[in-house]
């Protein structure tokens, strides 16, 4: 059975910081897509940032570009995300999702293109 285990998540005041993990098991996804999402109350989901299976490619939202870093171990089958300089607007439940495979012209920001989701770490940051 396939987990992903989010955590890390909680309550910081604006221009803190926070790191998340997603522990992956059930399967190696050495070779597989991952990424974060998130989700405010009353708002869709969107895109945080996603990460090639070997680290050599990374995306992120316009929103979090130059604030947040996402990065994988894969010996440890774990991503992250390093969050700096975080704002009110920054809170949300993040997801970890992870891709079984990847097709030719999928969108990486599109989350129906993830197969596997987390339940999912609560991030709170005041004014």
């Amino acid at each position: 059975q396939v987990q992903l285990v989010e955590s890390g998540g909680g309550l910081v005041q604006a221009g803190g910081s926070l790191r998340l993990s997603c522990a992956a098991s059930g399967r190696t996804f050495g070779s597989s897509t991952m990424g974060w999402f998130r989700q405010a109350p009353g708002l869709d989901r969107e895109f945080v940032a996603a990460i090639s299976w070997n680290s050599g490619n990374t995306y992120y939202a316009d929103s979090v570009k130059g604030r947040f870093t996402i990065s994988r171990d894969n010996a440890k089958n774990t991503v992250y995300l390093q969050m700096n300089n975080l704002k009110p607007e920054d809170t949300a439940v993040y997801y970890c999702a992870a891709r079984r495979y990847s097709a030719s012209g999928w969108d990486i920001k599109d989350g129906l293109t993830y197969h596997y989701w987390g339940q999912g770490t609560q991030v709170t940051v005041s004014s």
